[in-house]
C-alpha cells in the first residue's frame, strides 16, 4: 500500500471510530498510530505507560452491546485496541494477556502472538470460553444480585475473569464481595462488573478445554 492510500485509510478509520464514540484528540491520535503501524512491514512494540494503560476515566468507544461490543470494550481499556503494546509489567497486545494465560489456552510463543492480530483475537475468544465453563455455576447463582453496590451480570463477570483470573472472581462472588482483588495499577473486579455490565455475550460457548 502507498503512502497516500495509507493516509486516506487513517482518515476514513478516523471519522468513522469518531462517530463511535473517538472524540477526543488524544484518542484519535491513538487510532492513527495504531493504524500506522499495521501497515509497517516491522511491528512496532510500544510500551504502554501505567496512567494511560489503566485510566477508568477514558471513555469507551461504542461499538454495540453483543460479542463485538463486548470485546473491543474490553480491549479498549487493557490497551487502547493497540495489538502491539506491552505493558509495563510485560502483558502482551491488544487484551494484555500475561504468558502464564497463554499457555494455559495453547500459546507458547509470545513474540508470535504479539505479532499477529488474527491470534489475539482467537486468544479472546478461547479465554473467555474458558472462563466461562470455571465460572458457569456463579453465573448461574450471581446474575441480578448486587453486590458493593453494582449488579452482577455475565459480561461483568467475564470482563472481570479476563481481568483478575477466573479464581479471583469465584472469591468475589462467593464472599459477597468481601475478597476483593485489584491488579498491579489498581483496577478491581468489582470496577469491571460495573464498567463491562449489560453485554449480550451468550455467544460465548463455555469450553473447559478451550485452546487456541
Amino acid at each position: 500500500m502507498g503512502k497516500g492510500a495509507i493516509k486516506f485509510s487513517i482518515l476514513i478509520a478516523v471519522l468513522t471510530f469518531a462517530s463511535l464514540g473517538f472524540t477526543s484528540k488524544k484518542e484519535t491520535n491513538v487510532l492513527k498510530n495504531n493504524i500506522e503501524n499495521n501497515n509497517k512491514s516491522s511491528v512496532l512494540v510500544t510500551v504502554l505507560p501505567q496512567d494511560e494503560a489503566n485510566s477508568e476515566e477514558a471513555p469507551i468507544p461504542f461499538t454495540g452491546k453483543k460479542y463485538l461490543g463486548f470485546k473491543e470494550a474490553v480491549a479498549f481499556k487493557e490497551s487502547q485496541g493497540n495489538y502491539f503494546v506491552v505493558n509495563t509489567l510485560g502483558y502482551l497486545g491488544k487484551y494484555q494477556f500475561g504468558k502464564g494465560t497463554l499457555e494455559m489456552i495453547g500459546i507458547y510463543n509470545p513474540q508470535a502472538f504479539l505479532n499477529s492480530p488474527k491470534l489475539q483475537e482467537k486468544a479472546f475468544e478461547a479465554n473467555a470460553s474458558r472462563n466461562k465453563w470455571i465460572l458457569r455455576r456463579d453465573i448461574k447463582r450471581s446474575v441480578g444480585k448486587k453486590i458493593n453496590g453494582v449488579v452482577v451480570t455475565e459480561s461483568g463477570i467475564l470482563a472481570a475473569a479476563h481481568l483478575a483470573g477466573p479464581g479471583s472472581v469465584k472469591k468475589y462472588l462467593r464472599s459477597g464481595g468481601a475478597q476483593g482483588f485489584a491488579d498491579a495499577y489498581g483496577s478491581t473486579v468489582s470496577y469491571y462488573m460495573k464498567r463491562f455490565a449489560g453485554y449480550d455475550v451468550s455467544s460465548i460457548k463455555a469450553n473447559k478445554k478451550a485452546r487456541v
